[in-house]
């Protein structure tokens, strides 16, 4: 959805939270009456789409800033059918920790009495209870923290009730992994973004942890592996003796130089932003929009990046710096075509193969592929930004639902497929053929990252915090005791 502010009726009155709304996180169901007194945000989101997820971050932000003077409150509002489920998207926004009431309107009913029509719209309503502004599209944190400031200077902050909001305790088990997603195989080695801990494991294949890179707090910081810090790592791609990374909440690029374990920045400035092309004279002053996924190319001496905040995959030439666009219109949509004439759907993971880059479409639900030098795309599985499913068979007519991961099968001409929305695992036979469902002996739990070599397929079942081993010659499917 394309940003912009939308007039809001005068001074009517918000309506009032539904009994179907399921709290996600406060004790108890939560009423207007509590937040008079101060300026609240209530924002409609999507827990999976990355644009709402930068606006909470955004208002998360806000809130601290005005800790005494601001109440934020989110609203979840399922867009595929996995997300009616509130698990679901309770496990989607425990990623980010948010300390706000945050509801989950599985039926639309809030959606529909504040008259919304798109992710993500924030609803500002003053300390009287009154819908004065909404903001509709991301982007939008300046114009949103004017509208904040302008309603604050109405009146002074007052609390006109006593009872107050108890945010639940406790949520995701204290593991050794929280929320992995990016995995990579070199030799005996592999490297896994255990992403709710920001940071990076290296271990041996028996789950081992060998190494640690990140502080295991969240930031920026470049340095050696022990002081480093990265936010919300996910994809991983290895290339000889150098690992990056997409660190996707500092929106930027990350590079470990594995023979001695210094992490530094190859490009992004640490901002949401859709950088120009041409020579990078500073690569810490380019702005990247939630990357989600590098892949290495030795043979082009470049990085290919897809940022799932503007529905892009780029090109960073690592030689003589510099950034250029591969294809992407920044529409939100499934639609082929060259360059900027070719539209993703928050491009979540890449395989490239050669002059053939494979690109996962996570909103999308499609598989799609990009011929580098050309940046012609073409749809390989899926239809458009809203269908979805779960069937087999020939392309034209399979379908899968928000996949998160793809890997490459080096020894067979098979894409792997971290098929989400479905909990499994899938895999598409290149050349022309069909998309099948893995056989697994237990279901999966919204796996978000994939890596393929000697046989096996390495899983990062996300939401079980955990990895797990598919032997594709025997079908067993094993638990890697990483950490443990």
């Amino acid at each position: 959805m394309d940003p912009g502010r939308v007039a809001a009726p005068a001074a009517a009155p918000a309506p009032e939270f539904p009994p179907g709304i399921e709290w996600l996180n406060i004790t108890a169901p939560l009423r207007m009456s509590q937040l008079l007194g101060r300026v609240s945000a209530i924002a409609f989101v999507n827990a999976g789409s990355a644009w709402c997820n930068q606006t909470l971050v955004d208002l998360d932000h806000l809130r601290n800033r005005h800790p005494d003077r601001l109440n934020v409150v989110a609203v979840n509002v399922p867009r595929f059918d996995h997300e009616r489920e509130p698990r679901r998207a309770g496990k989607r926004l425990a990623r980010h920790r948010f300390e706000f009431p945050i509801g989950h309107d599985a039926d639309w009913v809030l959606w529909q009495h504040y008259g919304i029509e798109a992710w993500p719209t924030v609803v500002l309503v003053d300390a009287e209870g009154r819908v004065r502004d909404r903001f509709v599209g991301d982007g939008q944190l300046r114009a949103i923290d004017a509208a904040v400031s302008r309603l604050q200077a109405e009146g002074t902050p007052r609390s006109l009730n006593a009872e107050r909001i108890e945010m639940r305790r406790g949520g995701e088990p204290m593991l050794p992994l929280r929320f992995p997603t990016g995995l990579a195989l070199s030799g005996g080695y592999l490297y896994v973004a255990d992403s709710g801990h920001h940071r990076v494991l290296e271990c041996d294949l028996s789950g081992r942890v060998l190494r640690q890179f990140g502080s295991g707090g969240s930031g920026f910081i470049d340095g050696p592996m022990e002081l480093a810090a990265f936010n919300r790592p996910q994809g991983l791609s290895i290339e000889r003796d150098t690992l990056y990374i997409a660190d996707t909440g500092n929106h930027a690029v990350r590079r470990i130089r594995l023979r001695s374990g210094d992490i530094d920045t190859v490009v992004g400035a640490g901002r949401p932003g859709t950088p120009p092309e041409g020579p990078v004279t500073d690569p810490r002053m380019v702005a990247l929009d939630q990357p989600r996924a590098v892949a290495a190319s030795l043979a082009t001496g470049s990085l290919y990046i897809a940022t799932a905040g503007d529905n892009r995959v780029w090109r960073f030439d690592l030689g003589a710096p510099g950034i250029s666009l591969v294809a992407g219109s920044g529409e939100l949509a499934v639609a082929d075509g060259a360059g900027a004439a070719a539209s993703f759907a928050e491009p979540a993971s890449l395989a490239p193969v050669q002059q053939v880059v494979y690109v996962c479409d996570a909103a999308g639900s499609a598989i799609r592929s990009v011929n580098a030098r050309s940046g012609q795309v073409t749809t390989l599985v899926g239809a458009d930004a809203w269908s979805h499913g779960n069937a087999d068979g020939a392309r034209s007519e399979a379908r899968l639902q928000q996949p998160q991961a793809i890997a490459l099968d080096p020894a067979s001409p098979v894409l792997w497929i971290a098929d989400s929305g479905n909990d499994c695992l899938r895999a598409l036979r290149l050349g022309g053929g069909e998309l099948s469902t893995v056989q697994l002996p237990q279901r999966l739990h919204a796996p978000g990252g994939l890596a393929a070599a000697d046989g096996a397929v390495w899983i990062a079942d996300t939401d079980a915090h955990a990895v797990l081993r598919y032997d594709t010659r025997d079908g067993s499917l094993k638990h890697v005791p990483i950490g443990e």
